[in-house]
C-alpha cells in the first residue's frame, strides 16, 4: 500500500478524531496573533527561551527515538530520522543567534512549568519498553504542529512582523512540511502492521503531544 492508500487512514483518521484538539495546538491564539501581526513581543522573548531549553532536551529524545529505529526498523526510516538530527545543531544555533537580537539572556532562563511538564514526557521515551512505533508517531506529531502552526503565519494574507518572518518561515517552509510528511508516511506504515495495543499507545501520545503544545502556548504567552 502507498503512503497515500490505506495505510494513511490511520493518521488521517486521528487528526478527524480529535480534531478540536488539534486546531486548539496548531491555531493557538498566541501563532494566530504572530500571524495577525498583534504579537506581544515580551510573550514571544518567553517563547525563544522556552523552546530554546525544549530543543535542547529534544535532542536527547530523537536520539532515543533513533536508538529504537536502529533495533526495529527499515534503513529508509533511519535515513529520514537522521535528517531530523542533522537539523538540529542548526536549529540550537538558530536559538542563539535570534536570543542574542531581541536581547534574551538564555544562560539566565530556567524551564517554566510547561515546559518541564513537556521535558518529563520526553525523558520518558528513554525507556526500552516503548515502542519505536509510539516513539516516531510522537517525533511525527510534534514536527507537524509546529509546521502547521508556523506555517499558517506565512500563508497568503498574514500580517506577521517583518522580523519574525524568519522564524515562521523556519518551520513553516514547504521544505519542513515535506519532511513532515515523510516522518507521516513512516508512522501510517508502522501503525498498519503495529498490534492493536500498540496503536492505542501511539494514539494516546499523539493527543498527549496536542494537550502539551497547547499548554506551551499557553505557557508563552502568560506565565501564570
Amino acid at each position: 500500500m502507498d503512503g497515500d492508500g490505506v495505510e494513511a487512514a490511520t493518521t488521517a483518521a486521528w487528526m478527524e478524531r480529535h480534531r478540536q484538539m488539534y486546531e486548539r495546538a496548531t491555531r493557538h491564539p498566541f501563532t494566530v496573533s504572530i500571524r495577525d501581526g498583534t504579537v506581544d513581543m515580551s510573550a514571544f522573548k518567553r517563547w525563544l527561551s522556552q523552546d530554546y531549553i525544549f530543543v535542547r532536551e529534544f535532542v536527547a529524545f530523537i536520539a532515543s527515538v533513533l536508538l529504537k529505529c536502529c533495533k526495529q526498523a527499515e534503513s529508509s526510516d533511519m535515513e529520514i530520522i537522521l535528517g531530523g538530527v542533522a537539523s538540529i545543531s542548526d536549529e540550537l544555533s538558530w536559538f542563539k543567534n535570534e536570543a542574542t537580537k531581541w536581547g534574551v539572556d538564555l544562560a539566565s532562563v530556567s524551564p517554566l512549568e510547561s515546559n518541564s511538564e513537556y521535558c518529563r514526557f520526553l525523558q520518558s521515551f528513554t525507556e526500552p519498553e516503548i515502542s519505536y512505533v509510539v516513539a516516531v508517531t510522537t517525533f511525527w506529531i510534534i514536527e507537524t504542529v509546529y509546521q502547521d502552526s508556523f506555517g499558517f503565519c506565512i500563508e497568503e494574507g498574514n500580517k506577521t512582523p517583518p522580523e519574525l518572518l524568519g522564524t515562521c518561515q523556519r518551520w513553516g517552509s514547504p521544505e519542513f512540511k515535506q519532511y513532515c510528511k515523510s516522518l507521516q508516511r513512516i508512522v501510517d506504515r508502522c501503525l498498519a502492521k503495529a498490534p492493536a495495543d500498540v496503536v492505542k499507545s501511539a494514539e494516546e501520545a499523539f493527543t498527549r503531544v496536542l494537550q502539551l503544545e497547547v499548554g506551551f502556548w499557553e505557557m508563552s504567552s502568560s506565565q501564570s
